[in-house]
């Protein structure tokens, strides 16, 4: 949101979710978070290492940015994909989420509309 971090990354997402659970509704702020996973090697921090705000560590947790808080990426199966929070994104990324997971634990105020595949918990990335 400031621009106090920049990073790269490939246009070449392996999958893309939105997720209910209470973790990535609360570190949003919103009814869920819509996410695309890629290996953690085609994301390059280009400025603002020092700005980051890391919740968890190396291998499993939230990437904030230190100055206006915004989640960038989430570190996920065991330090080996990021999970890039789309709206941080400036270009259109080719891919869109296609399902949404653990909607068992979905904030009970929303109702999810589209008629992509729902899954009380995590659906099978590979």
């Amino acid at each position: 949101m400031c621009g106090a971090v920049r990073y790269t990354v490939a246009d070449e997402f392996a999958y893309a979710l939105n997720c209910h659970c209470s973790n990535c509704r609360r570190t949003t702020g919103s009814a869920f978070k819509p996410f695309a996973g890629i290996e953690r090697h085609k994301l390059t921090l280009e400025e603002g290492q020092d700005q980051l705000l890391v919740f968890g560590n190396e291998n499993a947790g939230d990437i904030h940015c230190r100055r206006c808080g915004s989640l960038l990426y989430s570190v996920v199966r065991d330090g080996r994909f990021v999970h890039v929070t789309l709206g941080t994104l400036v270009d259109d990324p080719s891919i869109r989420p296609s399902a949404h997971i653990f909607v068992g634990s979905k904030a009970p105020w929303f109702t999810i509309t589209d008629g992509l595949p729902q899954y009380e918990e995590h659906a099978d990335v590979g």
